[in-house]
């Protein structure tokens, strides 16, 4: 009997050692989050925090997807002329769904020329909204902070050791979610075609929601027993893979060295809600290491999916020091 009574302890003491190192391989991270007040904006972030709030009015007031596409071609072209604008040529990916032609933009910052066999570092956002909403922060607060680090990285043409493609996606909303009319799923499938070497994939989604009171954030199951209920941090999400596990760490490492604003991070199954919701999906589809950076989206957002989604309220402040913060990545992934 205590023959029996001690394997049966043995067995759950392994269990139990299984599940915590499961755990920790899901949410260990590099580095530490920042705690405490945020430090002052500076002089550079409240600048950009003007040029952030014009962009999301610009893409984000109405409506813009297939069902609503002059919303949807008004937002392609204001993009297309922020990207001229800043010099670069615009690649357009078009493809034709339910009837209507749609494109992907994307720019590239191309490395050094002395550098051999460069591979790519890809930053996205999608760029449309879901049904008959205006999508402020689902997307315009990621293609507004994807227009700026087109600005704010456009010194680093000719001179980095890898390239950055900035990518602004069409279709990730319903009904093309998670399927091959996604214009992720599109453009992932182009640069697997090419044979491109992609060193990962940053997908920008919803970022300008954040909370300093407690019981502001919930969580799928189980990760509101882990992590704090007050919503004022982002988090970078990886779907549950070696290759995406190693890219989040590099990324979490990076921000976390040089940017003051909270952060969580981890990988999970796509099978837990949220965790597959974005733009990252498409990639990991064709084995390319990917990640999500949000603020959570449904899960903080009152007014995510619904008609409320307008640029007032997006914290353009906060998405500032973000936007600073994805800078300082990108140049450290690419230097």
């Amino acid at each position: 009997m205590v023959a029996v009574a001690t394997l049966l302890i043995g067995g759950a003491a392994f269990l139990l050692l299984i599940c915590a190192t499961l755990v920790w391989y899901m949410i260990g991270v590099p580095g530490r989050t920042h705690r405490g007040a945020l430090p002052p904006l500076s002089a550079e972030e409240s600048d950009l925090t003007r040029r952030l709030a014009a962009h999301i009015a610009a893409v984000a007031s109405r409506p813009h997807n297939v069902r609503h596409y002059a919303e949807l071609e008004k937002s392609a072209r204001y993009i297309e002329q922020q990207l001229v604008a800043l010099g670069y040529a615009p690649f357009a990916q078009v493809y034709r769904v339910d009837g209507r032609d749609v494109r992907n933009i994307a720019a590239t910052i191309e490395p050094a020329a002395a550098v051999p066999s460069p591979g790519s570092l890809v930053i996205g956002a999608h760029y449309d909204s879901v049904a008959d909403v205006p999508g402020a922060n689902d997307n315009g607060s990621g293609v507004a902070a994807l227009i700026e680090l087109a600005r704010l990285c456009a010194d680093l043409q000719g001179k980095a050791t890898a390239r950055i493609r900035l990518v602004f996606f069409v279709n990730e909303e319903p009904p093309y979610s998670h399927s091959p009319d996604m214009g992720s799923h599109r453009y992932a499938k182009l640069l697997a075609e090419r044979g491109e070497r992609v060193l990962g994939m940053i997908s920008l989604e919803t970022l300008g929601c954040f909370f300093d009171q407690p019981g502001t954030q919930k969580y799928p199951a189980p990760f509101g027993l882990i992590y704090p209920n007050t919503g004022n941090f982002i988090a970078f999400i990886g779907l549950l893979s070696p290759r995406s596990r190693r890219f989040l760490h590099a990324v979490v490492r990076s921000f976390r060295r040089h940017t003051a604003f909270p952060t969580i991070g981890g990988i999970a199954p796509a099978f837990i809600p949220g965790i597959s919701w974005s733009d990252h999906w498409s990639f990991e589809q064709f084995r390319f290491p990917a990640l999500m950076i949000t603020d959570t989206a449904p899960f903080r957002y009152p007014h995510y999916h619904r008609v409320t989604d307008t640029p007032d309220k997006v914290d353009v402040e906060s998405l500032a020091r973000i936007t600073r913060g994805l800078e300082r990545v990108a140049r450290e992934l690419a230097a």
